[in-house]
């Protein structure tokens, strides 16, 4: 009895290193899984945001073309949007640009780098 008892801990030794193996194949697979959806996340949410911005500086855009334009100064202005949309966006501004044969409708987020713009030349 006693040498079935010692095989029985051994066999239980040997099962749990077992599941500590299984345990540490399983995690070393699913943490790169966990970050490749992290990371996708990320993209989709920058991809978002690139796309309402676009959609917002096309459609104020169109209004400037159609002679809003003359409204603003040369030089850099900001550029008010009252897209309900624009909540949606990080940190960030419309800035439009005139200067004498061009005109520029940009949106920048917080690093002031534009994202997104459109611009035409006047006549």
């Amino acid at each position: 009895m006693v040498i079935r008892r010692n095989h029985a801990k051994g066999s239980q030794a040997w099962l749990m290193i077992e599941l500590l193996a299984a345990l540490a194949l399983l995690t070393s697979a699913l943490l790169p899984l966990a970050y490749s959806i992290s990371s996708e996340r990320r993209l989709a949410r920058a991809q978002y945001h690139h796309a309402v911005a676009m959609e917002i500086v096309d459609g104020e855009f169109e209004t400037l073309v159609a002679g809003e334009w003359q409204l603003f100064p040369e030089g850099t202005n900001p550029y008010p949007v009252k897209a309900r949309a624009a909540t949606n966006l990080p940190p960030g501004a419309f800035v439009l640009i005139r200067q004498p044969h061009q005109l520029r409708l940009e949106w920048r987020d917080a690093s002031q780098h534009p994202i997104v713009w459109r611009e035409v030349k006047l006549p």
